[in-house]
């Protein structure tokens, strides 16, 4: 694996060829924001466990019995940088994956996928993907981004209030949120919303915001202390750190394209102390 590093006045960052991985981000003059666990495999068609991985071509479990690809291929495979781009206050890396590089029995389709992540003051990943077959093809895909968090007990999530999301945690029944979220337990819901939303970490005193573009859901998650036990690329105590706030077009929100057309995911996120 060959990582790119970020050192430029305005942050720190790195990103992984392995799954155009961003792995780390973090302004200057302030704590790291993006989350990787200090028990994370790093293993060729190993998902490594934080940072922004990408899922695609689509989202959940492998679509054939006994497939490995879990959250799709992408996460798992290394992709090719194709462009890295340094001004004063930004540095943009970008990294492209294609059917030759990866496919799957279950989605054999001709495509270019482009991953392009621009750190500065504000981080931006962008997951663009252009169909070059000669048939239309749907594809899922989200940006599962792991937000550090001093105590996810006492984080609130601000935005969601009055968005159906289906609850994984319960049989995918669909419920509706009620005000700001909280947590107490494990989640896993996808959100009816492209956001935005902001991440009140009152430990750490600062406010994190999500937005996105191209976006139909947001997916929150955090295993809480019983599953995260059974993650051996989980560290102890890792699960209060962190949660995942992730831009998704998932479920029916899935991508569509025609022959040429091309859809771009992105997310950014920002960092600001109240």
């Amino acid at each position: 694996m060959r990582a790119q590093t970020i050192d430029i006045p305005t942050c720190t960052g790195s990103v992984l060829d392995h799954g155009a991985h961003v792995m780390e981000w973090q302004p200057r003059d302030e704590r790291p924001v993006v989350f990787t666990s200090d028990a994370a495999v790093y293993a060729q068609d190993t998902a490594i466990r934080g940072g922004v991985p990408v899922c695609f071509p689509w989202f959940g479990p492998g679509r054939e019995p006994g497939s490995p690809y879990g959250h799709g291929f992408a996460r798992t495979t290394t992709w090719h940088q194709v462009g890295n781009d340094v001004t004063d206050d930004a540095q943009t890396v970008t990294y492209r994956l294609s059917q030759d590089d990866a496919t799957d029995d279950y989605w054999p389709h001709a495509y270019w996928a482009l991953l392009t992540a621009r750190f500065s003051t504000n981080l931006t990943v962008s997951l663009a993907v252009t169909n070059l077959d000669s048939v239309a093809f749907s594809y899922e895909a989200a940006l599962h981004t792991y937000l550090c968090v001093d105590d996810i007990r006492r984080v609130r999530i601000e935005g969601l209030d009055g968005a159906s999301y289906v609850d994984k945690t319960a049989d995918m029944q669909v419920r509706e949120q009620s005000g700001d979220l909280t947590f107490w337990q494990e989640t896993d819901s996808v959100y009816a919303s492209p956001g935005p939303v902001r991440v009140l970490d009152p430990v750490a005193g600062r406010e994190i915001t999500v937005s996105t573009e191209g976006a139909s859901h947001i997916v929150v998650w955090n295993p809480w202390e019983e599953k995260a036990a059974g993650l051996p690329d989980l560290g102890p105590g890792e699960w209060e750190r962190f949660v995942c706030v992730e831009a998704g077009r998932v479920f029916d929100g899935a991508v569509v394209l025609d022959p040429g057309e091309s859809h771009t995911l992105s997310t950014t996120i920002a960092v600001a102390r109240p």
